[in-house]
């Protein structure tokens, strides 16, 4: 049984793997996080949050200092889709921020029956290349 966990993100529950929802590509292990699955890009915060003022004349330019703060973009490697972002502290590593009890959650979706067709994934249409 496959079963949404995020908008891009489902779980095989036979499988027991995670599986992107736009392309269908296998990521990893569910008793694992995603996120070592996946492409990383670690973004330089200034991209994100240019700074707002004259950075020549001022220390703090209401930008986030790179020193202190990195954003990690975690996409999938089949079709590049951005499932996820974090704010980090640099050296920290990615944070765990999904432990499946997989038994319990087997057993909630058999109890709830078919998963709706509506949960199978999100509504994009896929290029030819990308379907599995």
């Amino acid at each position: 049984m496959k079963v949404p966990m995020t908008e891009y993100l489902r779980l095989d529950l036979d499988a027991e793997q995670w599986e992107c929802r736009v392309c269908n590509h296998t990521i990893g292990s569910a008793h694992r996080s995603y996120k070592e699955g996946m492409l990383v890009y670690n973004r330089n915060p200034q991209e994100i949050h240019p700074p707002v003022i004259d950075a020549q004349k001022y220390r703090y330019t209401f930008s986030p200092d790179p020193e202190w703060v990195r954003i990690l973009e975690y996409y999938c490697p089949c079709c590049a889709t951005m499932v996820e972002a974090e704010y980090a502290t640099p050296g920290h590593p990615p944070l765990y921020d999904m432990e499946v009890n997989l038994p319990a959650l087997r057993q909630q979706w058999q109890a709830r029956g078919q998963v709706p067709a509506t949960a199978a994934g999100p509504a994009v249409e896929l290029r030819e290349e990308h379907r599995h």
